[in-house]
């Protein structure tokens, strides 16, 4: 049965506060997690216009109330912002279509958890940067998403996925899947496992200093792919973040080091061929830049010496995660062919070493726009 054909779209959609008649449903994008569709209406006037609706995937984000709690709250300050400083709160932060009775989701009879956006029409997300304008902008977007939430009580938002960026806990995550090798898999990736073992004590480094009061918790992202920003056709700016289900209490040096992770490896995530998959670091400094023009002022001193290791332990811990549900049996990320996972796991720790090699220039990137700013 195809993705299409195995919800009734019809009766999900009659639960939300769309305007005009629906015609279809298109599945969406390139997610992980959720299940996304593009979903069509027909006005009176005859024109069609779209929205997004997702499938919560509620296996990942067990209390689907709390996450739209902390998505509702977020995007309704960031449309408060983004109005008080004359932008285009329509285009700017994800905004949330209610239910028939106000709610901002909706659980249909099979226990399913539905969520519907406004369509951000006259944009696009990329799975790979495919110039640099693109991420220097990126980095922009990402560092303005971080200092308009400066003042947002981040008290108030729960924690979704529980030591989500908890390297630390990642780390013996791991090696429990080692341990317990639950599909006979360890055996055949003793070179992974062993690159991961060499850099153990890397997992503790910015847990420990969150945990000793030397870097501040922030309101943060806590997943900023590249794809998780959309950009303008028409000029190529960052328009909007996306993907805000991981929006969480965190450090900045998360979001800086995973938009680094995913978006100056000029190559897929999946990419096989690991001769094409290096830190490339023009990409590096171009979003280095765009962030450190929106947030440079508010980080402190030690925020700003760590941003260089965040990228490497952000690559590192995805890397490890990867790996973790390989040898799991691919239980958590989507897979689309035999050892993807495996893949995935390959092009991070490709992208680690790299970044070891060139750390030295990764910090004279950063002193070079701090002066800047």
């Amino acid at each position: 049965m195809s993705e299409v054909r195995k919800w009734n779209f019809e009766e999900i959609v009659t639960n939300f506060k769309f305007e005009g008649e629906f015609v279809k449903a298109e599945p969406y994008g390139f997610g992980h997690i959720n299940d996304t569709y593009a979903i069509y209406f027909r006005k009176e006037s005859g024109s069609t216009h779209r929205y997004i609706l997702q499938r919560i995937n509620h296996t990942v984000f067990k209390d689907p109330n709390q996450l739209m709690e902390n998505i509702s709250g977020v995007t309704s300050f960031l449309r408060k912002k983004i109005t008080e400083a004359g932008g285009d709160p329509d285009r700017e932060t994800l905004n949330l279509i209610p239910t028939l009775d106000n709610k901002f989701f909706y659980k249909n009879g099979d226990g399913n958890y539905w969520r519907a956006y406004i369509f951000i029409e006259n944009a696009c997300t990329y799975q790979v940067v495919e110039n640099l304008n693109h991420f220097y902008n990126a980095g922009k977007a990402f560092g303005k998403f971080q200092k308009l939430l400066g003042n947002y009580p981040a008290s108030t938002l729960h924690e979704t996925i529980p030591n989500f960026h908890n390297t630390k806990k990642r780390y013996e995550a791991f090696l429990e899947a080692v341990k317990n090798d639950v599909k006979g898999r360890a055996a055949s990736v003793k070179e992974e496992i062993d690159f991961v073992m060499q850099r153990a004590s890397d997992a503790s480094v910015l847990v420990d200093l969150l945990n000793e009061g030397k870097l501040p918790l922030r309101v943060t992202h806590n997943d900023t792919k590249f794809n998780n920003v959309m950009i303008d056709n028409a000029t190529g700016e960052g328009v909007c973040v996306i993907d805000l289900d991981t929006v969480m209490p965190g450090l900045s040096l998360y979001d800086f080091g995973d938009s680094i992770r995913s978006g100056a490896n000029p190559a897929a995530e999946d990419e096989k061929d690991l001769t094409k998959v290096w830190m490339d670091l023009d990409l590096y400094e171009h979003f280095t830049k765009g962030f450190l023009e929106q947030t440079g002022e508010s980080l402190t001193p030690l925020e700003i010496e760590y941003l260089p290791f965040s990228a490497k332990i952000m690559t590192f811990e995805c890397g490890m995660r990867f790996l973790t549900d390989y040898l799991n049996g691919d239980t958590y990320f989507k897979i689309h062919r035999e050892e993807h996972n495996l893949d995935r796991t390959r092009t991070q720790f490709k992208m680690v070493a790299d970044m070891e090699e060139k750390s030295e220039e990764m910090k004279r990137i950063v002193r070079k726009y701090c002066a800047l700013v």
